[in-house]
């Protein structure tokens, strides 16, 4: 099998030669330039041999479309560093406005989307990411939940005035990342769906309303959807109804079932079971035997094999190479 042969037989449920993997990580040097994070991705990606591609560009990017400023750090492992907000009350919501995809930020991705056409998108299916309303609305304010947790008290009428917005303005923009040769979208609800932030309640009026009118605009133009959610004690069987072909989140993390389980309380594909902490820190001969545990009990049906969330710039490649062993040897 191919690449994109290997993933589509993984999607439907069938058999595969072997299950599919990708590993993505932070580069925090790169993602300001386009040129050189297209370029770190695919050598990346092709060292590597990954099977789909997880575009991982800057966290900030969308905040800064709206006026939030970020700035490089300049450190190989440290993220961007924030300066400024256009939130400064609860009242600044309303002032968002919804944006054109053709501009600013949205405009140096669909450029790397169009980069990685050329460079991947023959062999291989790749996926940009896109952040949920909430995760935007975060980073409009520093990366502070708590900020968005104050205006959800406070100012409820004008953070949804926000989210609309929000949301409105990364449908069309995910539609033109697909234009421009995205085979899907990587969405993800950025930890908002957990039992440690919102309750069910509040993350069903300032989530979940958002997720779906965003995932029903892309589904019939989207190839590969995937839902990750970040955290622990996700809200597991609630996003499991959304209406995606994938599901990703952390199988490792308390509270949180694990592939196994996974697949089968949601019927849909798994995308999980590698630990990101035993990537970073354990050694190769501990990666190969934690992922044979993982393949014994998920199967090597309906999964694709990668970390339950973005991994540290800091994993050795020996670390990328054994995982690659066991599904090799």
């Amino acid at each position: 099998m191919n690449k994109k042969e290997r993933v589509e037989a993984a999607v439907r449920g069938e058999n595969v030669d072997r299950v599919p993997v990708s590993i993505w990580r932070s580069d925090y040097l790169h993602e300001w330039d386009i040129s050189s994070l297209m370029t770190s991705i695919v050598e990346d990606f092709t060292a590597n041999d990954w099977d789909f591609l997880k575009v991982n560009p800057r966290g900030t990017y969308f905040a800064e479309a709206w006026k939030a400023r970020y700035r490089p750090a300049g450190e190989k492992y440290q993220a961007p560093v924030f300066e400024d907000s256009p939130i400064k009350s609860v009242s600044d919501w309303k002032r968002i406005r919804q944006l054109d995809p053709d501009r600013g930020p949205f405009k140096e991705q669909l450029r790397l989307m169009q980069l990685l056409d050329h460079q991947v998108g023959y062999d291989a299916y790749f996926m940009q990411t896109i952040f949920c309303p909430l995760g935007v609305a975060k980073y409009l304010v520093g990366n502070k939940p708590e900020l968005v947790l104050d205006s959800m008290r406070e100012g409820r009428a004008a953070l949804h005035a926000a989210l609309r917005v929000i949301t409105e303005t990364l449908m069309n923009y995910a539609i033109a990342c697909m234009d421009e040769g995205a085979s899907g979208i990587f969405y993800t609800t950025n930890g908002w769906a957990t039992q440690g932030l919102l309750t069910q309640d509040q993350y069903h009026e300032f989530g979940e309303q958002y997720d779906l009118e965003f995932l029903d605009a892309i589904k019939s133009r989207s190839k590969l959807t995937v839902l990750h959610n970040c955290g622990e004690r996700i809200y597991f069987d609630s996003l499991a109804t959304y209406p995606v072909q994938v599901i990703s989140w952390d199988a490792f993390a308390a509270g949180n079932p694990d592939l196994q389980e996974g697949k089968r309380r949601s019927g849909k594909v798994a995308m999980g079971g590698i630990n990101r902490q035993t990537l970073k820190s354990g050694s190769p001969d501990q990666i190969q035997e934690e992922v044979t545990q993982v393949l014994e009990l998920a199967g090597d049906h309906s999964l694709l094999l990668a970390p339950g969330c973005t991994v540290s710039p800091e994993v050795p490649r020996r670390n990328l190479e054994a995982v690659r062993h066991v599904l090799i040897s």
